[in-house]
């Protein structure tokens, strides 16, 4: 399996995140990319690649024009105004005032634009999440001309990213970017299949409204977990797109035996969409060991996983999201991964 990666994707790095009442290191740190790189290539998964570089054409259609232009001139905002560490926001626009004034000042713009403090800006952040999104176009692209599968190492990951906001590591939406980059290439349908603990909402509310991109996500219940806010098994998509969202919530404490009939219910969903291709939000944060997740699977059932999805039998993108164990992800990465092509 090709595996596509840019070390632009390593400059964002040294950043902080607001956790538990403190000022800490960010837990999506680049070290992450470095164990996963590592694993693929001691087990000699396939060829690593750099991305191709690409426009912004493709984002620009799931992602607000203004807000990807903010995402570009952050931190040189930031550092104009003789600012250091890291650009976060300290003040968010709630119920009954987003989106009736956008602010002119940078601290105000970091508000409108995201919905957490954990998605800071440093100097190489821009840098990254275009390479990032490098990354993911050129994995399409080439499921798309070869019907084979690939993993798109996304750095910064995407899934919580939203049409005109930022949140949970996330900048842009690389599965969606892909999805809409799998459309615009001649499929029919898609299919978005996210297996992070965290609920995908970038994805859902991106094409929530949309039949031809089914969006499934398998999450930790937001009545206790991060997004809090979005994720129960009610929203099943508007408009055009009612019944093509579908959530599958589950508490604290799941092991792979929940876990696993969750995935066999929510994979014959996908069947009967019957996609052209399948994009994977690839979270291993499922993990009995990771730092701020609550689910037990472990390295074997990473294995089963990637075994599972195989069986669609669909050309697939595997694209990067969450997974905090520094040192297990790894090996857990390369277990889905060998899962699905040994299957």
């Amino acid at each position: 399996m090709k595996t596509i990666f840019s070390d632009k994707q390593l400059g964002h790095r040294d950043h902080h995140e607001l956790y538990n009442g403190e000022l800490v290191p960010g837990f999506e740190t680049h070290a992450r990319s470095d164990f996963i790189l590592s694993s693929i290539q001691r087990a000699g998964l396939g060829q690593v690649v750099e991305p191709e570089v690409h426009d912004l054409e493709t984002a620009r259609q799931i992602h607000a024009l203004d807000y990807l232009e903010f995402l570009s001139k952050a931190w040189d905002m930031w550092e104009r105004d003789g600012r250091s560490g890291t650009a976060l926001p300290y003040a968010w626009p709630s119920r009954g005032l987003r989106g009736r004034v956008r602010p002119t000042s940078l601290d105000g713009l970091l508000g409108y634009y995201s919905f957490d403090a954990s998605t800071g800006f440093v100097r190489g952040t821009w840098e990254a999440i275009k390479a990032s999104h490098d990354t993911v176009l050129t994995g399409a692209d080439f499921v798309s001309a070869s019907n084979l599968a690939a993993f798109a190492l996304c750095r910064p990951p995407g899934h919580h990213a939203g049409p005109d906001f930022a949140g949970g590591y996330c900048f842009i939406n690389n599965a969606a970017v892909a999805a809409q980059r799998f459309r615009n290439s001649g499929a029919e349908r898609v299919t978005v299949l996210d297996i992070d603990y965290h609920h995908g909402n970038g994805t859902q509310e991106i094409f929530y409204e949309r039949a031809d991109v089914q969006v499934v996500n398998l999450h930790a219940d937001p009545s206790y977990e991060y997004p809090f806010y979005i994720g129960a098994a009610e929203e099943k998509g508007a408009g055009p797109g009612l019944g093509f969202n579908l959530n599958y919530p589950m508490p604290a404490g799941t092991e792979w035996s929940a876990w696993s009939q969750t995935l066999a219910h929510a994979l014959k969903e996908v069947r009967s969409f019957s996609p052209d291709r399948l994009v994977v939000s690839l979270g291993v944060d499922t993990f009995e060991g990771d730092p701020i997740s609550r689910f037990k699977l472990r390295k074997e059932h990473f294995h089963q996983a990637g075994a599972l999805i195989a069986q669609l039998g669909l050309p697939t993108l595997f694209v990067m999201e969450g997974g905090y164990a520094v040192e297990d992800v790894g090996e857990n990465v390369l277990a889905v991964l060998q899962g699905f092509e040994n299957a």
